[in-house]
């Protein structure tokens, strides 16, 4: 009862500087994460069609999955940019009678996967085996919800041109639906989902005992023992960055529209031929800084792993 109470004020002065940088990695460490990954998932999906093969998956389910509920004639699917990924619903009270939409590298879900993933795997003191197979599972889940959301899509149209049928733009309330959920309501969803893993899994506890014991699972340092997966993974990351320039320098096609474009910027030139060559030589610098960042995302990845002294009792 008699003991003395420092000040708060006090006790922040006790703090080392290095007790203050071990504080701030505890928790800047989810939002720095967060960060990179947005600013690889924007390098990835710069050209078009990046996620090409998740694309079709997810337009395949969902024109088959609209013919299943709506009926037959409801929808159609078809080839967009080289890729079967154009889904057109079809209605008499559409605009044309129909609606056509694309699934895009956002579409495919793989941004939202990426977060919910993110914040597993950085919730330290959760062994890591659990964390691993937590984030395959909400990918799955947000797999599924974004085939939900896909779906819920034509009714929502239907209710916008059943009162304005045949008018330009009846389809409104399905492009706010649209982005709400890429706004807000996607974003909700994960946390939400995150909340409920970390409550299930027990994580707060799990945290203060970690803390309490001062292990640190999440210490990057160079690895000092190579499988043949880990070579191999340096081999294709090499061949990746060594794709990303013969993609530029070597193909015939590219280096022609290069040409070209030089040719209109030296004449201010606006034509047609003009913005189809700026066009296809945007599209392979995207293609070639997308290779290049999974070469180096590859090499980092393998040079530099996570020591975890925990690793026999989980």
């Amino acid at each position: 009862m008699g003991g003395e109470v420092k000040p708060l004020q006090e006790e922040v002065d006790d703090l080392s500087w290095g007790e203050v940088f071990d504080l701030g990695r505890t928790y800047l460490r989810i939002p720095v994460a967060l960060l990179l990954v947005e600013a690889f998932y924007w390098f990835i999906t710069q050209p078009t069609n990046t996620l090409g093969l998740i694309q079709e998956s997810e337009a395949w389910i969902w024109y088959h999955l609209t013919e299943l509920i709506y009926g037959p004639g409801s929808a159609t699917l078809s080839e967009y940019n080289g890729w079967t990924t154009l889904v057109t619903l079809k209605h008499p009270d559409f605009w044309a009678d129909q609606i056509r939409l694309y699934v895009s590298d956002e579409c495919a879900g793989v941004h939202e996967m990426i977060f919910i993933s993110v914040l597993i795997m950085m919730t330290t003191g959760v062994p890591q085996r659990l964390r691993i197979k937590s984030a395959l599972v909400a990918c799955g889940v947000v797999y599924v919800l974004n085939i939900i959301r896909l779906v819920v899509l034509y009714p929502l149209a239907i209710s916008g041109c059943v009162e304005n049928p045949n008018m330009l733009g009846c389809e409104q309330p399905m492009h706010d639906f649209h982005a709400f959920v890429y706004q807000w309501g996607f974003l909700i969803v994960l946390v939400i989902m995150w909340l409920i893993w970390f409550k299930w899994v027990n994580a707060g506890d799990l945290i203060r005992k970690e803390n309490e014991a001062g292990k640190d699972k999440w210490t990057f340092v160079y690895r000092k023992k190579w499988s043949n997966l880990n070579k191999s993974v340096i081999v294709i990351a090499f061949l990746l960055i060594i794709g990303a320039f013969t993609n530029v320098l070597l193909d015939d096609a590219a280096m022609a529209a290069k040409e070209t474009v030089d040719m209109c910027e030296f004449y201010s030139s606006v034509t047609g031929d003009c913005g189809e060559a700026r066009d296809a030589w945007s599209q392979e610098i995207q293609s070639s800084w997308s290779l290049a960042t999974l070469g180096f995302l590859g090499i980092a990845t393998t040079l530099i792993t996570i020591e975890n002294p925990n690793d026999e009792e989980e």
